[in-house]
């Protein structure tokens, strides 16, 4: 069965390409240490993997990466939101799914890993499946999903682009005021996930974006976190980089 190899340079990214021939489904999946939703892509991966015997010639090769570290990567597969899967063949981008949506992730890849007729019925059955799902439930478990999105990391931002490239100017004003505070945070473009971008609204109970979370509690769009910062300058040292820093010493 196939296993996933885990990416930590872009030498062995380039060496993992060049190693499989030009018909061999490269199942790449983008993740960061903090996403508790990254976890979650990981089992249904690994799960995945283990259905796919390693062949001759080789039909898949599993890959993982982490976004953060190996941004290089990240910025060349336009990846701005974790987890990210990118399915690739003969070096060419053939589909990505953003999410941890087992039915989407399940049929991307079995259309495009069998490559015959026997993919299509499998890829029509999860489309099925999806579109059978129950509205109550499918609610329930987005908001489960939202809710492990929230608690991510302690800081959690979720803004319309990301920090190094913000779509919005109240975005990019936040990202500053995280800056200028030395906030270790998590972020969501929420631009890449509709479902996360309406959830959100409804699960929050606040209609716009950006929106900071701090340990699982919202605390408001960028005039709430001024406000809060005018009445408590201290507001976010608890999360700054030298508290980190002078809680591992």
């Amino acid at each position: 069965m196939s296993t996933i190899t885990e990416v930590t340079s872009p030498e062995q990214w380039q060496q993992l390409l060049g190693s499989v021939p030009a018909s061999t489904l490269v199942v790449t999946s983008f993740h960061a240490p903090w996403a508790a939703p990254c976890a979650q892509m990981a089992t249904i991966l690994s799960t995945l993997a283990a259905e796919y015997p390693v062949s001759e010639p080789l039909a898949t090769k599993w890959a993982s990466i982490n976004a953060e570290e190996l941004s290089d990567i990240s910025e060349e597969y336009d990846v701005t939101a974790v987890p990210f899967l990118v399915l690739l063949r003969g070096g060419k981008v053939v589909e990505t799914v953003s999410g941890s949506n087992a039915v989407k992730v399940r049929a991307a890849i079995e259309k495009h890993a069998a490559g015959d007729a026997a993919a299509a019925p499998k890829a029509a059955e999860a489309e099925a499946e999806k579109a059978d799902v129950d509205p109550a439930v499918a609610k329930e478990e987005l908001f489960k999903r939202l809710g492990d999105l929230v608690k991510a990391a302690p800081v959690m931002l979720f803004m319309k682009g990301t920090p190094s490239s913000p779509q919005c100017g109240f975005s990019r004003q936040l990202v500053a005021i995280l800056r200028e505070n030395s906030v270790k945070y998590g972020f969501f473009n929420i631009l890449a996930d509709d479902e996360v971008r309406q959830g959100l609204k409804e699960y929050a109970e606040w209609p716009t974006f950006p929106q900071l979370w701090v340990d699982g509690e919202l605390v408001g769009g960028l005039d709430i976190v001024k406000e809060e910062l005018g009445n408590d300058a201290d507001f976010l040292k608890a999360y700054s980089v030298s508290a980190a820093a002078d809680a591992a010493a």
